[in-house]
Formats: structure tokens, C-alpha cells, sequence
């Protein structure tokens, strides 16, 4: 974490590629199975059909529901992990915060490392992948992890042609990736599948990642703050509050946080065990949901827990300031001690971690009901 001065100013990011609309873009569309679930788990009928085409040269992958925009993955090495970015609602707004990839007028700069939706974690064996970003100095980047995509649905990133093509699946993305240190040693594989799902009101992301360590030692994920699901989102869906606030990561750098309390900023975190506001914080539940009004609707995010993942059901750590994480390993710094995780893996061993991200946009928020519907169909993917 950094420090953010009183008064930021927006950083430059020449090697991340620029996110264009995606709207105006011409996208190969798939169209799925009129009328069928495809995402293993999804209820809704009515399925809109999901688009999924890959642009090479800008080391992107666009995902379309309906033709409109649902999200898109980007992945370029000189970012320190693969994201989905940007992320928009039903209704066509988008949830995600803009900076530090498209800044908008209004919203905070803190945290440049909180970008889109990602999956990392503090501390693995010793580095440090969630806060590496852009903003840390060369002299201490050898304290970070970085994870580089080796693959997208089979094909190999490096070799991709570089205008765009349909990519094979009807409604799912799969990537290969390695967590590195900076010098190119790998400590783990990743194999990440994601399926994408919608109907008119709501927009359904199931992200199932398996890790395996590479390190001949095996690789340790002491317990720690940050991790592991993450998705920063627009303010609107942050909850008001008059008192700035200050966070500080493990190796005692401070992060500034503006105090938030515009009209717009109406966000409210509620959990499966009825935690609600800044209570949420640090709390386990199976599922957590954020709901807030951006314009005329309500927008929901809800983020669902597996039963098979470690550490189930998970810390959520999920702050007023507009981070929403789901931290299954950090269990003593959540419990002020009272559980110990420590997981670790042997090398050659791996972990599988599922998550199911409803987002949905209405007149009201998403009922607690249609989360529980969503969670029971969810908890028998495998």
C-alpha cells in the first residue's frame, strides 16, 4: 500500500493498453443455446446469449451479453496480474472504479493496485502479490510477486494472432498463468476457468481457480489481511462516511483514504449472518452482498463462497471504502487471533478456490431468497 496525498494527482500508465468503449467495438458474438442455463448452477431461464472474442494486439478478451457489455479480461505482463475490467451492471453502468486504467471526475484514487476484479494474495512465500502495482518503486519491487498468463483457452498468449477472433466455448474463458518472483522463478501454476452467464436483470460470474506449487520447497500463505478475491468498485456503492481513513500493510506502508459522504455514495454491505455497514468487515459468511443506487437503479453485487474452498466460509474483507474481498487464509488477523490458518502447499500439490459473482440491477436490491437460490445451485459445482 501507498500513501495518497491529499491532493492526488492521477499517475500515467503508458504500458497498460487503453480500455476503449467496448459498445463500440465489433465483436464476434457466440451465441449460446437459446434458452438454456450454460454456467453450471444458473437457475434463470431466458439466458441472453454470452460473446467471447479475443483482441491479441491489445492483450485483451471481450465478453458481451446479449451484444452489450458484460466485461472484459486483460492481461498484459506489464500489469502485475490478469483482471477483469471494466465490469458493468445489467443496466449497462459500470461497477468497477475507473482509476488507475480510466480515471473518472470524483472518485478516489487510493490503492492504484485495486483494479477490476482480481485474485491474489499478501503473502506467498515471503512476496507480496496483491499490493504490487505500477506505483511501487523499482528499488523494492523485489518484494512483490508478479503473475504472468502464459495461455487463454488453450492457445498461447504469446502467439495469438493479433486482430480479433472468436475464441472456442460458448460462454467461458480459461487462462494458465504463473505467480513468479521478479526474477522469473516460478512459485505456482494457475489454471483458471471462468463461465459467464446473464439474463436482463442479473449477470453471473463463476470463477473457479486451481493453484499448484512449483516451488521446490513448496509454497506458505501465512495468514494475512489481503487477499484473495478482490473487486474494487464505483462510488457510489462505497458507504458514506465523514472521517478519512488510514491502513497500513506489513511492511508499515500507509494508505490514505478520503472520507466519502457525496449524494451518491449510498453503499451498504449485508452478510449471510446478517451483518450489515462497516460490520461486515472481518466477518465469516457463505455469501456477501453490496448494494447501493447509481442513477435510477439499484445495483447488487454479491459474492457467494463453496463449500469446498479452504477456509470455508470465508473472512470477508470487505471495506466501507469500496474494496470487496473475500479472504478464506487470513483467518488470525480476522479473528484477533483466535484461529491459525497457515495453509500451505507442498510442491506439486494444489488448491482449488470457486466464487460465484452475481451482479444485478432493478427497482430493488437482489433478495436475500434469490441469493440463497443462486448459493444452493452454486455449492454443487465441482
Amino acid at each position: 500500500m501507498l500513501s495518497t496525498p491529499s491532493t492526488p494527482s492521477i499517475p500515467s500508465i503508458p504500458s497498460i493498453p487503453s480500455i476503449p468503449r467496448i459498445a463500440s467495438i465489433a465483436i464476434p458474438i457466440l451465441l449460446a443455446l437459446a434458452g438454456l442455463a450454460l454456467v453450471p448452477g444458473t437457475l434463470s431461464a431466458q439466458q441472453l446469449p454470452i460473446g467471447v472474442s479475443v483482441d491479441a494486439a491489445d492483450t485483451r478478451v471481450v465478453v458481451t451479453a446479449g451484444g452489450q457489455p458484460f466485461t472484459t479480461f486483460i492481461y498484459p505482463d506489464s500489469l502485475e496480474k490478469p483482471v477483469l475490467y471494466p465490469i458493468y451492471a445489467p443496466d449497462g453502468q459500470l461497477i468497477t472504479r475507473g482509476f488507475p486504467v480510466s480515471p473518472r471526475p470524483g472518485e478516489p484514487v487510493d490503492h492504484p493496485h485495486h483494479l477490476g476484479l482480481w485474485f491474489n494474495y499478501e503473502k506467498v512465500n515471503g512476496l507480496d502479490f496483491w499490493n504490487n502495482s505500477y506505483a511501487i518503486p523499482a528499488a523494492k519491487k523485489s518484494q512483490y510477486g508478479w503473475i504472468h498468463t502464459d495461455s487463454i483457452n488453450g492457445h498461447s498468449a504469446a502467439s495469438l494472432p493479433p486482430s480479433n477472433n472468436v475464441m472456442l466455448g460458448r460462454n467461458d474463458l480459461r487462462y494458465k498463468a504463473r505467480w513468479t518472483d521478479q526474477q522469473g522463478h516460478v512459485l505456482l501454476d494457475e489454471a483458471t476457468h471462468f463461465f459467464f452467464s446473464a439474463t436482463r436483470d442479473e449477470r453471473i460470474i463463476d470463477r473457479i481457480t486451481t493453484l499448484t506449487a512449483e516451488s521446490d520447497g513448496g509454497v506458505s500463505f501465512p495468514d494475512a489481511k489481503d487477499g484473495m478475491l478482490g473487486l474494487r468498485v464505483t462510488k457510489e456503492l462505497q458507504i458514506p462516511s465523514n472521517a478519512p481513513g488510514q491502513f497500513v500493510d506489513d511492511k508499515g506502508n500507509i494508505t490514505k483514504v478520503a472520507a466519502g459522504n457525496t449524494p451518491d455514495i449510498n453503499g451498504n454491505y449485508l452478510t449471510s449472518e446478517g451483518k450489515q455497514g462497516d460490520s461486515a468487515w472481518g466477518t465469516r459468511g457463505t455469501w456477501c452482498l453490496l448494494y447501493g443506487k447509481k442513477n435510477n437503479d439499484m445495483l447488487s453485487i454479491a459474492i457467494i463462497d463453496h463449500p469446498g474452498n479452504p477456509g470455508y466460509p470465508t473472512y470477508w474483507h470487505a471495506r466501507g471504502y469500496g474494496l470487496f474481498a473475500a479472504n478464506p487464509l487470513g483467518q488470525s488477523i480476522f479473528s484477533n487471533g483466535r484461529e491459525t490458518m497457515n495453509f500451505r502447499l507442498a510442491k506439486g500439490q494444489s488448491a482449488t478456490f470457486r466464487y460465484r459473482i452475481v451482479i444485478a440491477a432493478g427497482k430493488d436490491r437482489l433478495s436475500t431468497g434469490r441469493i440463497r437460490q443462486l448459493a444452493d445451485a452454486f455449492a454443487h459445482i465441482e
